[in-house]
């Protein structure tokens, strides 16, 4: 005689265990702690410091980067001035941005920083501007 077993009967479970979850949240934690500086500007350069008003609303735009040795930079990507109107159209074409932001470095020659804002200006982008640092010493009173 063979014995028949009764169906299983499950039980609900009240319990929840939220360890795992908690691992899981604070390993992204981490990552993204560790991340975020790095995804800022690749390129380093030196800003002119200034105590102009800080515009509060970022508007995304194309970031064109002078260094100091007079290098340009189309959203971190090396350009020259002749194909610095190719690299914008370019960019404004994948991106649709109308704005463009120039970040110069203190030690670029005035000369460097007018002739991209020229080219700029040929194009017909009549919405530039100009990415300064924030003086510590002036917003300390």
């Amino acid at each position: 005689m063979r014995r028949r077993r009764s169906p299983r009967s499950y039980s609900t479970m009240s319990e929840i265990n939220i360890a795992n979850l908690v691992d899981v949240v604070l390993v992204l934690l981490i990552i993204f702690m560790i991340s975020a500086p790095l995804l800022q500007s690749g390129i380093e350069i030196n800003l002119p410091k200034t105590r102009a008003a800080i515009i509060e609303d970022e508007v995304e735009g194309i970031v064109i980067t002078v260094d100091s040795l007079g290098g340009i930079y189309v959203n971190d990507v090396w350009a020259r001035l002749e194909n610095l109107q190719e690299a914008v159209e370019n960019e404004m074409a994948s991106s649709g941005a109308s704005v463009v932001y120039i970040r110069g470095d203190s030690a670029v020659p005035y000369g460097v920083a007018i002739s991209v804002i020229g080219h700029l200006k040929d194009m017909g982008i009549s919405n530039v501007g100009l990415v300064t640092g924030r003086d510590e010493k002036s917003q300390r009173r």
